[in-house]
């Protein structure tokens, strides 16, 4: 059982219009409502919508008992915008399909085609698109979601499409593929002074000059490092945009990363220690906050043996190159309640990068990624 020509062609005139209705993190509600259309005209013999927020999940089953096997792709989109003449860029203002999450969803799409018209043997597979993967919180509310526990999983599998790959390689490890990270935002607040008498207020301008150079150093290594940390300055503010206040007040975001979960606490204290000795030397008071909070994503070892059984087989070409990747996924999750594995498929070796403004899902990968899909629960399920 292949897709057709047809069917390849239909799969990436959706995929293109996926790219164009682009809804941010726990917005996905035009998205979800398009996939639930597309699925209904293939038959599941199940439909689960709203699941964890707008998430669906579309459910096969096989005649015989066997495992329950899910597939994940994402729903949501980035708050960027995009750049360049594509004839099916985003028509939303500052939101783009930027990290290919359009293509992702083809795949599955595709692969929903393919059960269609032959069920498997045995056993159940479970197509699930997810929301609010991009800020860490869509994994764990379809897990919390009482409804998951009805389909829940044996087995889980992903994929993500990485630029500077080779075009259809396949990065495949066991262990973490996927750094644990999270956004920490921090306040500082003094008091606002006439700009022409800074001295009768507290400024945090040396406060923030000086922690971002200096929490950015906190960087170590490289994720192929088992002691790998990064810290990156996302976003800072100060004041008002005005010439006659001296500031009394900065915000600064930073993202912390590293290669496990058992190592982020360490790196969240080291960094905690630099704002409020600072803050405190400059006669402020400071508030901190974590958001966007991802654990780190493992591959089972059974789980990619499998992965890599059904690569051979189609002769797909896979090694551990650019893995572990110092971006974060919250598939990790999924971890915890099923042996997971995620792959990683070469979109290309000059190829945007993922969150640049110019980026494009590569439509080749459409049948590429539903082919592996397919080999892997025609393995496991006959």
């Amino acid at each position: 059982m292949t897709l057709t020509n047809a069917d390849i062609t239909e799969l990436t005139a959706l995929r293109r219009v996926l790219h164009q209705h682009p809804e941010v993190s726990g917005q996905e509600q035009g998205t979800a409502l398009r996939i639930t259309d597309v699925l209904g005209a293939h038959t599941p013999d199940r439909l689960v919508t709203g699941l964890g927020g707008h998430g669906v999940a579309a459910v096969y089953e096989g005649r015989d008992h066997g495992p329950t096997l899910l597939f994940r792709c994402e729903l949501d989109a980035l708050p960027i915008t995009e750049q360049g003449d594509l004839p099916h860029r985003s028509t939303v203002p500052g939101t783009g399909h930027l990290c290919g999450h359009d293509g992702h969803m083809a795949v599955l799409l595709a692969l929903a085609r393919l059960l269609s018209r032959e069920r498997p043997a045995r056993g159940r597979v479970v197509l699930l698109f997810q929301p609010a993967e991009e800020t860490g919180a869509g994994a764990e509310a379809v897990l919390s979601d009482p409804i998951f526990e009805t389909i829940s999983p044996d087995y889980a599998f992903s994929l993500h499409n990485m630029p500077g790959l080779p075009l259809g390689h396949v990065g495949l490890i066991p262990g973490p593929v996927n750094c644990a990270s999270r956004g920490m935002a921090v306040t500082l607040t003094g008091k606002s002074a006439h700009a022409s008498e800074p001295e009768n207020g507290h400024s945090p301008m040396q406060t923030l000059a000086h922690l971002m150079p200096a929490l950015t150093a906190l960087s170590h290594g490289t994720p192929q490092d088992s002691n790998f940390t990064l810290v990156t300055v996302t976003h800072a503010q100060m004041g008002a945009p005005a010439f006659g206040i001296a500031p009394g007040e900065a915000t600064l975001y930073v993202t912390l990363r590293t290669l496990i979960d058992a190592q982020m606490q360490a790196l969240c204290e080291q960094a905690e220690t630099l704002v409020t000795e600072s803050a405190a030397a400059h006669g402020l008071t400071v508030e901190i906050s974590y958001h966007d909070i991802f654990t780190h994503c493992e591959n089972d070892p059974d789980a990619t043996l499998i992965l890599c059984n059904a690569l051979d087989a189609l002769e797909v070409p896979h090694d551990a190159r650019g893995l572990p990747m110092r971006a974060s996924e919250d598939f990790g999750r999924f971890g915890h309640h099923a042996k997971a594995a995620m792959l990683f498929l070469g979109a290309g070796t000059h190829h945007a990068a993922l969150h640049n403004p110019d980026y494009d899902f590569p439509d080749d990968l459409i049948p590429i990624g539903a082919r592996i899909f397919h080999q892997v629960a025609r393995d496991l399920l006959g």
